[in-house]
């Protein structure tokens, strides 16, 4: 073979490996909600399976029966959290449809000649602003249009995602063994031992993170809590719980609670006087929030990251970012996990490798 055929076929050849990358990266994108309930459903499985285990062997449960009642008590688990909100939703919905809106209004209009003045006395045009931006312009009418349909295609993903994890999850607590004894037959006998050493090494791994995942989750509950009740802010509970749950999330939960526990509070308080009673209080909450923050992302978080997965923060940053920006909102939430499970089998197959003995030596 002449050497400008051996060249344009090691092309053909290079060409025909990006292809192939390209197309597998394109088909793992086009099925990457498949593969978050697939991870989601592997993590919910590792938590649920001490509790199959103990129904199996202390009260003699069978196989089948045990992972029903498990997942049952999940749904019951899930179910009870989303009635726990429903009291501050209809609270809140109440204080809506009593309120006075011309009353509102004016105290609004009131407001805005009080910024208006306040800025004219520092030489800022306010109206003119307003003018300039054009902001009526920029606002359209079925922006509300599609909102509420934005809603209800993330319900209906979200009915959709909790239906398959469930599915997914009941079969890989069901049929675990015949997973198993499959496993054997694809795996080369000599790495049969270090699978199951690796399995092992993840649900213990996993548990410490969850365990101190709901630590964070109590103290921070708790924090939010204090500050909520100093400034009698109504269903104190719901709103601490809530936004403490969205500390699951890593990084954007924490502010979405923000956001939620400043609005929550203003609907608290909007019949009372604006300027003295509702923005001042809402203000206290977001700084007390902020403060809570400060100490879960300075002495709580570091703790569960590093002692429990025993990961650099900075690594975890990244892998929650990169998850965030392929796979969304679940994604971060997975990401710690799905990181922990794949250093572990990393370290099991490619323990000379610098790179992997590098990030597991603390494994």
């Amino acid at each position: 073979m002449t050497p400008s055929k051996t060249i344009a076929l090691g092309i053909l050849q290079a060409l025909a490996v990006i292809v192939l990358v390209g197309l597998g990266l394109y088909f793992i994108y086009c099925i990457q909600a498949v593969i978050v309930y697939l991870l989601v459903s592997i993590v919910m499985a590792l938590i649920a399976n001490p509790i199959v285990e103990f129904l199996r062997r202390r009260l003699k449960f069978g196989n089948t029966l045990a992972v029903a009642f498990t997942l049952t008590l999940f749904v019951l688990l899930l179910v009870g959290l989303i009635s726990l909100f429903i009291p501050l939703i209809i609270t809140q919905g109440n204080k809506l449809s009593l309120l006075d809106a011309h009353a509102i209004e004016i105290r609004l209009m009131a407001l805005y000649q009080q910024v208006d003045t306040y800025l004219n006395q520092h030489n800022m045009d306010l109206d003119g602003w307003i003018k300039q931006s054009d902001i009526t312009s920029k606002l359209k009418f079925n922006s509300i249009t599609d909102f509420l349909n934005g809603i209800i295609n993330t319900v209906s993903s979200l009915s959709i995602g909790l239906v398959s994890v469930f599915f997914i999850t009941f079969f890989f607590l069901k049929d675990k063994v015949q997973f198993l004894v499959g496993a054997k037959y694809v795996l080369p006998e000599k790495h049969q031992e270090p699978i199951l050493e690796s399995v092992d090494k993840i649900r213990e791994l996993l548990s410490r993170y969850f365990i101190g995942l709901i630590i964070q989750l109590t103290i921070v509950c708790i924090l939010y809590l204090v500050v909520l009740l100093i400034f009698d802010v109504e269903n104190a509970f719901v709103i601490a719980f809530l936004c403490a749950l969205l500390n699951i999330i890593p990084y954007v939960g924490p502010m979405i609670g923000t956001v939620i526990a400043g609005i929550l509070t203003m609907l608290s308080n909007i019949n009372a006087d604006f300027s003295s009673v509702t923005l001042p209080t809402t203000l206290y909450v977001l700084i007390g929030f902020f403060i809570v923050q400060m100490i879960d992302n300075n002495i709580t978080s570091p703790i569960i990251f590093s002692k429990s997965v025993k990961s650099h923060p900075l690594e975890i940053f990244l892998v929650v970012l990169i998850a965030g920006i392929l796979f969304g909102i679940m994604g971060m939430i997975i990401a710690v996990p799905t990181f922990t499970i794949v250093k572990v089998i990393a370290k099991t197959f490619f323990p000379e490798a610098n790179i992997v003995r590098q990030m597991t030596k603390n494994i």
